[in-house]
């Protein structure tokens, strides 16, 4: 899994079979000091998830497991919109 922020979203009018009604959305992966951690994903997002937003994505076969036995070509899912998080480094405790 990958945490991220929503940058934007991806408009396709032709998907392949399986991947209709699903919204896209490009996700910035970051750490937890909101710095760029990678290269941006488009990720399928079914809990509505909004751009400026932290969120969760699972990646790879993981994603489509969440398709109840259907078969879905995707390779990211957000799973998680991230209210809030702690993280502890070197000089304690930080609160987002």
């Amino acid at each position: 899994m990958l945490f991220g922020k929503v940058i934007g979203s991806v408009w396709a009018t032709q998907k392949e079979e399986g991947m209709d009604n699903l919204k896209l959305m490009v996700v910035q992966p970051i750490d937890f000091k909101g710095r760029e951690a990678g290269q941006p994903v488009i990720a399928v997002d079914r809990i509505g998830a909004g751009v400026g937003e932290r969120v969760i994505v699972s990646r790879g076969s993981p994603a489509r497991t969440l398709f109840s036995g259907r078969n879905v070509p995707i390779d990211a899912m957000i799973v998680g919109i991230v209210d809030s998080f702690d993280v502890e480094d070197d000089s304690g405790l930080e609160e987002e």
